[in-house]
């Protein structure tokens, strides 16, 4: 359980009226990026104070509760000491995520590897996994680039995920997953293995100073939309292709009718790509200053997934392992993400 002190609620009550102070300044909108920023680092702030004045209220309650002796009460208390347990869990968590993109959204994408239609399908089967995930965490999905394999599953898929902290738990998802099992797509039923990429990039605002991209610096194509999605998307060229020419990076969006919104939705992703290959230079360069660094790349997969000859879920960088893969897949992945972040 968290302890008291990790959060220090009359420091945070202080940086709040600073805040407040410097919204009073007649020069304040003169810089809207910074305007923006103060604003929402005041709105966060105050939320989360209190909340954690509502927990203190609550656990004061309970205890008035139980210095009655009352059996009568004694259910009513072991539940409200059950709540609070989970929500101190999820608190010390929240404290957990205090890096600069943790608390907002993410993109997710997932790539099939090498192996066909296993490695195709198991792209699919990872897409409704976290399709469950996020419905179980009170997070919306957008979906904004699919493409289909040829004979089941996906090739690949990109998604936006809104909701509070999302990037900060899906941060654990990023790498390559491993599925073994008994393949459905081979007549002689023979156990396979299947990789699938899975990339988490968080989302980065348009007026964040740390990315910028000038116009030059993108060529943008426009095409007919090749997925599902009706006959107007097929005769109207709404979907969207977006190369960043210093890069190299391509990336592609023809989810929406929308031109417009399509257009949107890629400068997004690629904002958020532009962004993690700063944050990976950056990286390299401390891991060197360490003596250590160590390229992600295909073949190091973070976790795995047996269904043949036994019911195995493991991550290999925290060893937590579940012996209930389905329920895995059906978006139960609290226990792994939690297991990474108090490993990190």
């Amino acid at each position: 359980m968290i302890s008291w002190c990790t959060f220090d609620l009359p420091g945070k009550e202080t940086q709040l009226i600073i805040l407040e102070r410097e919204t009073e300044d007649p020069n304040l909108w003169s810089n809207q990026t910074r305007a923006h920023q103060l604003m929402k680092n005041l709105v966060d702030l105050r939320d989360e104070i209190q909340s954690w004045k509502k927990l203190e209220k609550k656990i004061s309650d309970i205890v008035e509760l139980a210095d009655l002796k009352d059996e009568s009460y004694r259910e009513e208390i072991l539940i409200e000491i059950n709540a609070i347990e989970k929500d101190l869990s999820q608190r010390e968590l929240s404290v957990l995520l205090s890096e600069k993109y943790d608390r907002g959204n993410a993109f997710l994408g997932i790539h099939a590897g090498a192996g066909g239609t296993d490695s195709q399908d198991w792209a699919a089967m990872l897409e409704r996994m976290y399709l469950r995930w996020a419905d179980q965490n009170s997070c919306a999905v957008e979906i904004l680039d699919r493409s289909i394999g040829e004979e089941a599953g996906i090739k690949s898929v990109t998604m936006s995920i809104t909701g509070k902290y999302a990037y900060g738990y899906l941060k654990s998802e990023k790498g390559v997953h491993r599925l073994v099992r008994l393949s459905p797509f081979d007549a002689n039923h023979r156990r396979h293995t299947s990789f699938a990429m899975v990339e988490i990039l968080p989302e980065v605002e348009e007026d964040d100073e740390s990315i910028q991209i000038p116009v030059d610096d993108v060529r943008i194509d426009v095409f007919k939309s090749s997925g599902a999605g009706g006959q107007n998307v097929q005769k109207n060229s709404t979907a969207i292709r977006l190369m960043h020419i210093p890069t190299g990076i391509i990336v592609t969006c023809q989810n929406e009718r929308s031109l417009l919104q399509n257009r949107e939705n890629a400068f997004r992703v690629l904002r958020a790509k532009l962004l993690e290959i700063k944050q990976q230079e950056q990286e390299k360069e401390r891991a060197q200053l360490r003596g250590v660094y160590q390229k992600a790349e295909w073949g190091s997969q973070i976790r795995s997934y047996v269904l043949h000859p036994y019911q195995l879920a493991k991550d290999h960088r925290t060893e937590h392992e579940v012996g209930n893969v389905n329920s895995v897949l059906d978006g139960d992945l609290n226990g792994f993400i939690e297991a990474y972040l108090k490993a990190q």
